[in-house]
């Protein structure tokens, strides 16, 4: 069995607005927004009682989409928020961009600030 593409990448945040604002600021372009909840939700994610908001952001050229959950029950647990690199769970996204100061500097002007050097690969 071969994988014929990424369908989408499952991220959890605090806020769903804020990290829909985030992405697209981005580049990305918002899809489809909506809730669930119910048996067959609790199923896939192996928990109970789920209610959730989600929202999907897709690439500009349609090849991936980001897909943001925002649980409002069951209660989440916290973790650290700062978790290191090699921490189980979502650690990066990486995206093809067309100026790479210039989307740092506006992540910069939202404050935020990169983990890391910034570091080209291979030119």
């Amino acid at each position: 069995m071969a994988i014929q593409r990424m369908e989408h990448v499952g991220i959890v945040v605090d806020d769903l607005a804020a990290a829909i604002e985030f992405f697209v600021e981005l580049g990305l372009e918002p899809g489809g927004k909506g809730q669930v909840e119910g048996r067959w939700v609790d199923r896939i994610v192996g928990l109970d009682g789920v209610r959730a908001e989600l929202a999907m952001l897709r690439a500009p050229d349609g090849h991936g989409e980001i897909e943001l959950v925002k649980f409002h029950s069951p209660p989440t647990q916290t973790g650290d928020p700062h978790a290191p690199a090699n921490a189980p769970g979502l650690r990066h996204l990486a995206f093809l961009v067309e100026d790479i100061d210039a989307v740092v500097a506006g992540l910069r002007e939202r404050g935020t600030e990169p983990v890391g050097e910034l570091e080209r690969y291979e030119g």
